[in-house]
């Protein structure tokens, strides 16, 4: 217990200032995309060709956030003349609709904050499920736990009974084998309560929708928050709970104390 006191005082305070204040991270990380729709449409085939994920519409010069991977592939090909991503973690939506985007993403905070903060005051607890992923979207929703990040600094958790939480998250595509077990935990959860689909797989079906064996999140419950990734960094999520459940925009936009 001493080595573990100590260990932490050597460590100091690990928490981050967000949302007091913005987080920048590394430019090696891919966020929020920049499409410049005026490219030719040779170079918008070629990335369109180019993506595993079927994610881009060439002729129209949009991406598919719910399928996008952020596998950089359509940046290298295209050599960042179509799309590049920058470090912007701002990623999450609550119309479906807004998924499919020519680079501009709404403001989350002004879609639905202030009904949730309505109905759910300052606490939020969660049934996290794992429908079928591979765990790394799991992984990264864990480290929301840390100190670095601290969830519960801001009234959000994570409960083990469903009749204990406020909604799910559900991470990975909907299996074949998971889809009785997800119906039935979503059913246990009183309401009013919401869903939110959390990763690439989650809101698209992943790289076997289609096939019977798996099938995304809205095909058997209403999801009301995606948040796109694979995986989502932790501060995409945690931008998108706070700006969606509190109503409030995170930085540079608010200031310290809001929260």
């Amino acid at each position: 217990m001493l080595r573990t006191l100590l260990s932490r005082f050597r460590q100091g305070y690990r928490t981050n200032a967000y949302p007091g204040q913005n987080v920048v991270l590394p430019g090696v990380f891919r966020g929020r995309p920049v499409i410049d729709k005026s490219c030719g449409p040779e170079i918008r085939q070629r990335c369109a060709e180019a993506c595993p994920q079927d994610a881009i519409r060439a002729g129209e010069g949009l991406l598919d956030l719910g399928r996008c991977v952020f596998c950089g592939m359509c940046e290298r090909v295209g050599n960042g003349q179509f799309i590049r991503f920058t470090s912007r973690f701002d990623l999450a939506v609550a119309d479906p609709a807004a998924l499919l985007t020519d680079g501009s993403i709404p403001d989350l905070a002004a879609q639905s904050g202030a009904g949730f903060r309505r109905l759910f005051g300052r606490s939020l607890q969660l049934r996290q499920v794992s429908a079928g992923g591979c765990n790394a979207c799991e992984a990264d929703v864990n480290v929301l736990n840390t100190p670095v990040f601290d969830l519960a600094r801001f009234g959000i958790g994570f409960t083990a009974s469903p009749r204990h939480a406020d909604g799910l998250l559900v991470t990975g595509p909907v299996t074949r084998n998971m889809r009785a077990a997800l119906m039935a935990t979503y059913e246990a959860v009183p309401a009013p309560k919401v869903v939110i689909a959390l990763g690439s797989c989650a809101i698209s079906g992943g790289p076997f929708d289609g096939s019977g064996e798996t099938s995304k999140v809205s095909d058997h419950l209403p999801v009301d928050l995606f948040i796109p990734g694979c995986p989502p960094h932790p501060m995409t999520t945690l931008h998108a709970l706070l700006a969606f459940f509190t109503g409030k925009t995170p930085p540079p936009e608010i200031k310290p104390g809001l929260y």
